[in-house]
């Protein structure tokens, strides 16, 4: 192996060079991101923005301004933040003024949750998907050394991120603070660490027999230059001491005040105090003030001499802000069980914790972020403060968790929800075959990529035919594009392609799907299986899940393809132009896998499995917009099952998209096309 030539103190760590002794470079790529939902954006104000040419999904251009005002909208991205990072560089690169991230640093930390079914007290553990078991083997699987090359990654990015007067925040514990602070000098440099801040998570710990109670957390604070922001901050003054040092009330105004001292430590020169004349410091001192600050103050009577012709310093209670705030953080409680701000999150932090940080580095209209977001409190946080801000998460339940949050703050600014999408696809598709990063990857990746697929669904290649890919058991077996929603007109074309090889069933396989396909099953019916049923075929349409990008979650063989979730709508015209929705079915095969039959059996309605629903009244195969939602929280568990009526400025058909999300965060969507008279 080739020596590695240590030009400064740092700390190493396997992996974090080359054979050739060089650095390793961080990952880093450019991938567009796709816009998925828009959250209290009025329509008037999507139609202003829409795309001449609108798409399944709108394209992130980035060409927003920097106010409410220019267009600006916080965004909410669901993926791997060193992916969302690092394509927010070309944007985003100097322009953040605050982040804060709250990393995992428990080696037992996993991303399993407990989801509430419907509006009973019955739970569910959801056990991490391959994605986030993924995750945590690449910040954990290879002990400390990976967990810190995953952060070593990561701090880079956000350093470049950071703006000229922005500031870091990292949340860690005694287990890894010692390690993390060392990259944060490598990254940041020494001289830009501001302080160790520690937080008292707890009040008390249980009784240990060999070492002291661990009630703490760690904060290190750093800056990326010596201009950064930051507001002093203070907390109120303690009772017992506003009675023991403010004890002084002045006549005529009724102030309360107290007595300084008028001296610090160091020799200094005589200054005249009035008709006092001059007076000479002690010795070894000298007065606070200059000569005409003494001057201005002996004129406001805020001078005043003891017995001994001391000078004293009046300080007016009406005038102190309160004590300064420092490192030690002892009077932000941890979220208790009783908590209005409790989400029932793993690792939620107080929002006052948040607060405190962001009004101290960041001022209103700053751009704040969080690339571990989890539960969201630092978006809500941000958004309540009237700061803008970017926060991503891996966990789909995260963001999930998140949006729903954000949508309780009263006059919540407009949002979207945002993800790499099929960009991402198009990028594990050029690397992992033919290893090309190419947007339009060759015919024999496109095979291979096929090949790839059938494999992991258990079918065999079939050649000589178009449209249907392979075989499994009875059933031929369709694969949909990396980079497209699988169509009617393709699953037709397979469909008869079935009929032409006497071929009674057909298994279609997709990452997203043309709207309206995400609908009616086999069992429920519906246009599409009822055509394919008349063709004496059996349609099923099977998902393709993200976790098949992962080399861990195929090398473990632990893919599994579900079945489409189906939901049904109620259309009803109360008054004229005027549309209203009830949910009347709902049914996911996921539920079978993810629900233990001790909790199903006590499960009797349908609706127990929707967590939110929500509708786009004017959809037009763009970006999905919310005009209408319901959802429960911790302490509204019941769900409304009917929308409220929503009435059109003109009479004519609209396409009306309706989204439906389960306990574990799993969305489905489907289109209806209503006549308006």
């Amino acid at each position: 192996m080739a020596k590695i030539e240590i030009t400064k103190t740092e700390l190493v760590w396997p992996g974090k060079y080359n054979e050739d002794g060089t650095l390793k470079e961080v990952p880093r790529v450019s991938l567009p991101f796709q816009v998925i939902e828009r959250v209290n954006e009025s329509r008037a104000t999507r139609e202003a923005r829409r795309s001449q040419t609108p798409s399944l999904f709108d394209i992130y251009e980035g060409n927003e301004g920097d106010t409410f005002e220019e267009g600006w909208r916080n965004k909410l991205i669901w993926g791997d933040n060193l992916l969302v990072m690092s394509s927010l560089l070309e944007k985003f690169a100097g322009k953040i003024d605050l982040i804060y991230i709250d990393p995992p640093f428990a080696t037992g930390a996993d991303f399993s949750f407990t989801a509430t079914i419907g509006e009973e007290d019955e739970e569910v553990k959801k056990e991490q998907s391959i994605i986030e078991e993924k995750a945590y083997r690449d910040t954990w699987g290879g002990g400390l050394g990976t967990y810190l090359q995953m952060m070593y990654e990561r701090l880079v990015l956000i350093r470049e991120l950071l703006s000229d007067q922005g500031s870091l925040y990292v949340h860690c514990d005694y287990r890894v603070n010692s390690h993390i602070r060392l990259i944060l000098d490598e990254v940041f440099g020494e001289k830009q660490m501001i302080n160790q801040i520690i937080w008292q998570k707890v009040r008390s710990s249980k009784a240990q027999s060999k070492s002291f109670g661990n009630v703490s957390d760690i904060i290190l604070f750093y800056s990326k230059s010596t201009n950064s922001i930051f507001n002093r901050t203070y907390v109120p003054l303690n009772p017992a001491r506003l009675r023991t040092h403010y004890k002084y009330i002045e006549e005529g105004t009724g102030r309360r005040y107290q007595l300084c001292d008028f001296t610090q430590k160091g020799p200094g020169p005589a200054r005249r105090f009035g008709e006092m004349g001059w007076l000479e410091p002690p010795p070894g001192k000298h007065w606070i003030w200059t000569q005409e600050k003494i001057d201005q103050a002996m004129k406001e009577g805020r001078i005043v001499f003891t017995s001994g012709k001391m000078p004293r310093l009046k300080r007016y209670l009406d005038e102190v802000q309160g004590n300064p705030i420092e490192d030690i953080w002892t009077d932000i409680a941890p979220i208790n069980s009783m908590a209005s701000e409790r989400v029932d999150y793993a690792t939620q932090k107080p929002e006052a914790l948040l607060e405190r940080i962001i009004l101290a580095s960041s001022n209103p209209g700053s751009l704040v972020a969080d690339f571990f977001c989890g539960s969201g409190t630092t978006l809500a946080v941000a958004e309540e403060l009237g700061r803008r801000w970017i926060g991503c998460d891996l966990s789909r339940w995260a963001i999930h968790v998140t949006r729903k949050r954000l949508l309780d703050i009263p006059n919540c600014k407009p949002f979207e929800v945002l993800n790499l999408g099929k960009y991402e696809r198009q990028y594990w598709q050029g690397v992992t075959f033919s290893n090309s990063q190419n947007k339009t990857p060759s015919v024999q990746a496109l095979y291979e990529y096929l090949a790839f697929i059938l494999k992991l669904y258990g079918a065999q290649p079939v050649p000589g035919v178009t449209h249907l890919h392979g075989k499994k058991g009875k059933a031929m077996v369709h694969i949909g594009a990396v980079d497209a929603p699988v169509t009617i007109d393709e699953i037709m074309q397979a469909l008869d392609e079935c009929v032409s090889l006497k071929q009674t069933e057909l298994h279609v396989l997709g990452w997203e799907w043309e709207m309206g396909l995400a609908g009616p099953n086999e069992k429920k019916g519906g246009i599409l299986h009822d055509t394919a049923k008349q063709k004496g075929v059996k349609l099923v349409l099977l998902q393709i899940p993200r976790e098949v990008m992962e080399q861990q979650a195929v090398d473990k063989n632990d893919i599994k393809f579900y079945e489409l979730a189906y939901f049904d709508v109620g259309i009803t015209h109360p008054k004229p132009r005027t549309v209203q929705l009830e949910l009347t079915d709902f049914a996911s095969p996921n539920m079978h896998e993810l629900v233990p039959e001790e909790v199903r059996c006590k499960i009797s309605k349908w609706s127990d499995y929707i967590d939110y629903w929500a509708v786009d009244w004017n959809f037009q195969n763009d970006t999905f917009v919310q005009g209408w939602v319901a959802y429960r929280t911790r302490k509204r568990r019941t769900l409304p099952l009917q929308s409220d009526p929503h009435t059109y400025d003109q009479p004519g058909t609209y396409r009306i998209l309706v989204k439906v999300i389960d306990i574990f965060g799993n969305d489905t969507s489907r289109v209806f096309e209503v006549e308006v008279k």
